[in-house]
């Protein structure tokens, strides 16, 4: 399995990999959604994909990321976005080889931190997350416009 960018090539299988994430958190996907977030991940935006591939050359996960500023540090750190590991693949290393690819990612940008949020009722992903990171005492909100 390795590691890399998102390239050209690659959308059918982004798209597939994208339409699971969506089902899993049950949100409705269209081409509108998959063109805008293509085209952040190949416009001039800091928004980047990392995909992990086997060695077969399949797509099996994926992981959304981007800068964010942080105010009380007075620095920039990462946010992870989404991450998606296709379900008959999980539990090869995909999810830990992502993991390793956002740490160099933080230590290349000078990153304190990568942050991101999850379902309470993910709890696969929260095993594994409670693994590899540190949960926060901060509670999200969101008031929709």
């Amino acid at each position: 399995m390795k590691v890399r960018s998102l390239e050209v090539k690659d959308r059918s299988q982004w798209e597939a990999l994208y339409h699971g994430y969506a089902g899993f958190y049950q949100v409705p996907m269209d081409d509108a959604v998959l063109e805008t977030v293509w085209s952040w991940i190949f416009g001039p935006d800091e928004f980047y994909c990392v995909v992990a591939e086997d060695a077969g050359g399949q797509l099996i996960g994926l992981a959304h990321y981007r800068q964010m500023p942080s105010p009380l540090r007075g620095k920039k750190a990462g946010f992870l976005d989404d991450l998606f590991v296709s379900p008959e693949c999980r539990g090869q290393g995909a999810v830990q080889a992502l993991f390793d690819y956002l740490d160099a990612q933080c230590k290349e940008n000078n990153w304190p931190f990568m942050r991101w949020i999850t379902a309470d009722n993910n709890y696969r992903g929260r095993r594994v997350y409670d693994q590899v990171a540190n949960k926060t005492g901060w509670v999200t909100y969101q008031k929709d416009a």
